[in-house]
């Protein structure tokens, strides 16, 4: 049996090659179908070799969906919102433009198999909860989202309104689909009529709404990024 590099680098860098090939060969066969002999294959590394990183392939593709989320997560930092409108618009470009990252929101059993019923048994993160209450309560505090409308009815229309334009995607006839980055700015568009408060704050509101928002991407980002070191070692906590 192969053994793992002792260089941790070279570790890594092997991990996110198999990873690699795991992502192209779900979009196209769908995880059902898509055997850890189909991914050692097309990694170039021995079948033995991804069991030393992962034991079993719903590990290999858990680890493969957090990397998904990560990658997600780091460019919607990169883009730095500073409005809920700007969060919106800039997860739903990221998500618009990566298959393997809809898939998991729409919960896709086409592309993602028995994995949408690990994730659905997978208990919530109390703290993601506590961190988008706490962006929530900052925004409302400095005027820029509904006051009329409490925590819960504001996630309640903010998850129908994405959800609603991701399944919407899929099921428009052709002729009327628009591109995918003018979808985002759709559906930002929405949500910022929907649960925005529509007037001007001022700067120094503004800079505590920029900041309540980078602090719950910041946030999110980080335990992402946990999971994935985790996931990475094999370890799904």
């Amino acid at each position: 049996m192969a053994r793992p590099p002792a260089d941790p680098d070279r570790r890594r860098e092997r991990a996110h090659r198999v990873l690699d090939a795991a992502a192209e060969l779900i979009l196209r066969w769908g995880y059902d179908k898509t055997t850890i002999a189909d991914v050692a294959r097309a990694a170039g590394v021995a079948k033995g070799t991804i069991y030393l990183h992962w034991k079993t392939r719903e590990l290999l593709f858990a680890a493969l969906l957090r990397r998904e989320r990560v990658a997600t997560l780091e460019e919607v930092r990169r883009a730095a919102p500073g409005t809920l409108r700007e969060l919106v618009g800039a997860v739903a470009a990221e998500v618009m433009r990566r298959p393997l990252m809809r898939a998991v929101l729409l919960a896709d059993t086409d592309v993602l198999g028995k994995l949408t019923t690990m994730k659905r048994e997978r208990p919530s993160d109390p703290g993601q909860a506590e961190a988008l209450n706490r962006m929530l309560g900052a925004l409302r505090k400095h005027g820029a989202i509904r006051p009329d409308l409490t925590d819960a009815e504001h996630v309640s229309v903010l998850t129908s309104v994405v959800f609603g334009f991701l399944t919407a995607a899929r099921l428009t006839p052709e002729p009327y689909r628009v591109p995918p980055e003018r979808l985002a700015e759709l559906l930002a568009d929405t949500a910022h009529r929907a649960l925005e408060a529509g007037r001007e704050p001022s700067p120094r509101d503004a800079r505590a709404i920029a900041e309540a928002v980078s602090a719950y991407v910041g946030h999110v980002a980080g335990v992402a990024g946990r999971k994935l070191e985790s996931a990475l070692e094999g370890q799904l906590p």
